[in-house]
């Protein structure tokens, strides 16, 4: 926790992350107004509003043009009519405190724009969450090389004051057992915490074996928060899921 924020101060922002992620240390990237923001759809499908009210979504409205929006709510959501929830899910927030773990002897390096197709096709096979052309300008992401090749990966995403998220956490599945997501996390973690602010990361509820993983280097389940991907449908008729809007949207 940053030393000039109170606890209470903490949990409200930590409550509402990426819209106070854009409202804050990302408002650079930030496309919207003062009651609903979002990043540009290559960097992330991700957006926030200042609260659930009717006059929030339709500010949200306005910025998603007819697209589809990843939303973290401290509340089950609640949209009007004329939105559609294509998907909605319950996500831990977890808190690190008190890392564990070591970098071992493990060769790893920062991930740069040369890497993106890499990072685009590691992610697309293993679904750790969202990653778009422009995601890598939301922090510093570290990789695991195998004969040339990249093999895992873990970096930062969203950043609050005081707060950076931990995010992409992943391993090719030829090469999983090694240890590796804990070599990439620790050192994420170790990064953050070296800028004086606390890591934290957002996992599905279900996800229990990423859940213990997660407990051994250090995290602790904080509050609960609700996932929805939604989208405005003026008709007021249900939209199917596409491809897009139901596999990379949906997954944190």
């Amino acid at each position: 926790m940053n030393q000039n924020e109170t606890p209470s101060t903490s949990r409200i922002v930590l409550n509402n992350p990426i819209w106070h992620a854009l409202s804050t240390k990302q408002r650079g990237l930030a496309e919207g107004n003062d009651l609903a923001k979002r990043f540009p759809t290559d960097v992330a499908p991700l957006g926030g509003m200042r609260d659930q009210s009717p006059l929030a979504y339709k500010a949200l409205e306005e910025i998603v043009s007819g697209g589809a929006v990843a939303l973290f709510l401290e509340t089950e959501p609640t949209p009007p009519r004329d939105w559609t929830i294509l998907h909605e899910d319950r996500i831990y927030q977890m808190i690190c405190k008190a890392p564990v773990g070591g970098h071992e002897n493990q060769e790893f390096r920062q991930l740069t724009s040369i890497d993106i197709p890499e990072m685009l096709a590691l992610t697309k096979l293993t679904d750790p969450g969202p990653f778009r052309t422009r995601t890598i300008e939301l922090g510093t992401y570290l990789g695991i090389h195998d004969s040339g090749s990249l093999v895992a990966m873990a970096g930062e995403r969203l950043h609050l004051t005081g707060f950076t998220e931990v995010s992409a956490v992943c391993t090719h599945p030829d090469f999983r057992g090694k240890g590796y997501g804990n070599i990439l996390v620790s050192a994420v973690i170790s990064n953050i915490m070296e800028r004086g602010e606390t890591p934290i990361l957002h996992v599905k509820v279900g996800n229990t074996a990423a859940i213990r993983l997660y407990k051994k280097l250090g995290f602790e389940i904080g509050t609960l928060l609700h996932v929805a991907v939604v989208q405005h449908n003026p008709s007021s008729v249900a939209v199917p899921p596409t491809t897009e809007n139901s596999t990379e949207a949906v997954s944190i």
